[in-house]
């Protein structure tokens, strides 16, 4: 199997669930055995600085992420550490940790097919959760607490502020992520995930059908497997 392009902050101590419910977008207190759930991690401001796949460790907690995030993400934690009882520690990823039985290749294009968004570090500190459709893929709780971004979060959630979505497109050729999404001459959003001419897209909404194109590249909207109604509903 090809390398995995991410890796594993290992997070233990007496005050690693405290820690993470502070943090992270999910609540992990009823994560138990060999269950794995999605989270993110993000700013002050909202904007998600890292999607985290979580699962127990013993003790504690593994978050895998991208290997070129995992540096920064570290650092980042330990500023917000302060007086808990807390340690972490930086390996590499194992396939097991993602559930990975396929070459990695395929996994990706899988996810991104499966409208699973992966932010790297071009798009990190971009895009809010809702933008991301995290609230539709269980990787956001509205009622555990504080966290945080949380106040950010949950205002857009409740107000039903989310005009973007990330939505999958099929594109007439390659594009590349962080390209420019064009409605004719006027931008209206970018790509964060592509994957040959397969893409996901952070777009408004109403502008799906729109005859979009990226570097003068046409689009065509493409299903998810999961439904936005919810979304649409809200706004």
């Amino acid at each position: 199997m090809a390398q995995i392009p991410y890796a594993t902050i290992a997070v233990s101590g007496t005050d690693a669930l405290s820690f993470l419910q502070g943090q992270l977008t999910a609540d992990l207190s009823g994560l138990e055995g060999d269950k794995r759930l999605r989270a993110a991690w993000c700013n002050p401001k909202g904007r998600v600085i890292c999607i985290l796949t979580v699962a127990v460790a013993g003790d504690g907690y593994t978050l895998t992420l991208p290997a070129e995030l995992a540096d920064a993400v570290l650092q980042r934690l330990t500023l917000f550490r302060f007086r808990a009882k807390v340690e972490f520690e930086l390996r590499p990823a194992t396939a097991d940790e993602l559930a990975i039985t396929v070459p990695v290749a395929d996994w990706l294009s899988d996810r991104l097919r499966a409208g699973i968004v992966e932010i790297w570090s071009g798009q990190s500190e971009q895009f809010t959760p809702h933008m991301l459709n995290l609230d539709l893929l269980g990787a956001i709780s509205f009622d555990k607490g504080c966290y945080t971004g949380q106040e950010v979060v949950a205002r857009t959630h409740y107000r039903g502020a989310t005009k973007r979505r990330t939505l999958r497109f099929e594109a007439g050729g390659p594009v590349q992520p962080g390209a420019k999404v064009y409605a004719g001459d006027r931008p209206v959003g970018e790509v964060v995930n592509a994957i040959g001419t397969d893409l996901l897209a952070v777009v408004p909404i109403d502008k799906a059908d729109a005859g979009l194109t990226v570097n003068g590249v046409s689009l065509r909207n493409a299903p998810l497997p999961y439904s936005l109604e919810r979304s649409a509903e809200r706004d």
